[in-house]
């Protein structure tokens, strides 16, 4: 993949929040939503979604969906390669918290160069995923993305944890003393609808453990798989 070139870093947060914004769901990205999700005015973003159409980075009709153009894919991507391998760093190398790396790789991603970010991923042996179980796309664009749903959409059955949204680190926090951490195996415990609550029930090697209520927004946090496919391939030496 060639290098795209450099933009600001205030255009590189927009496509990257595009990008990802659609990376684990079908809903549209709108303006609104990209006001809440970046923390700024309407009027703002509006704005700088124009500039970033007239670019050809962004596409937008008068009140409609944004998407990304072809180029802007290229640039949301590398943003995001650097992002996820910063993270990863972070974590494996500096002994960083999985709580504590979102806000330091999203200053450091602006800051590297492409050869830097390559020389991290031969480093860290290429991972597939960040510590928070979002994929590192390859080199080349390339993404694997596992089969999941959210925790709060779940059948009652057993599963394996893939993902979990680091928007929340008080969150990661919570889930990481309960033992709700990538890879864990869960048991999605059958609760009434009327009760509000998802269950889980973290599986050991001698079967159930402790069971956890999840209010909705948590669960939706929580990303399942079957279980024994939810890890990654690791990458051909």
């Amino acid at each position: 993949m060639s290098t795209p070139p450099v933009l600001t870093a205030v255009a590189e947060d927009y496509l990257k929040v595009v990008w990802s914004a659609q990376e684990w769901s079908q809903q549209q990205v709108t303006t609104t939503m990209l006001a809440r999700r970046l923390g700024v005015a309407p009027s703002t973003v509006s704005e700088t979604v124009r500039r970033l159409a007239d670019a050809g980075l962004l596409e937008h009709a008068p009140y409609g969906a944004v998407g990304l153009t072809a180029e802007g894919r290229r640039h949301a991507v590398a943003v995001v390669r650097r992002h996820r391998l910063i993270e990863t760093f972070l974590v494996q190398v500096l002994g960083y918290g999985w709580d504590e790396v979102h806000d330091e790789a999203e200053v450091l991603e602006h800051a590297v160069s492409a050869r830097f970010v390559e020389a991290l991923a031969e480093h860290l042996g290429h991972p597939r995923r960040d510590p928070h179980g979002d994929p590192i796309p390859d080199a080349d664009g390339t993404e694997h993305l596992p089969v999941a749903v959210t925790a709060d959409v779940a059948a009652p059955g057993e599963g394996q944890v893939v993902r979990i949204s680091d928007a929340d680190p008080a969150l990661l926090r919570y889930l990481e003393g309960v033992g709700v951490v990538l890879d864990a195996r869960v048991r999605v415990l059958d609760r009434p609808a009327a009760a509000g609550v998802v269950g889980l029930a973290v599986l050991g090697p001698d079967g159930p453990g402790r069971e956890v209520d999840l209010g909705p927004a948590a669960a939706a946090a929580i990303w399942l798989a079957a279980p024994g496919e939810g890890s990654p391939p690791e990458p051909l030496p």
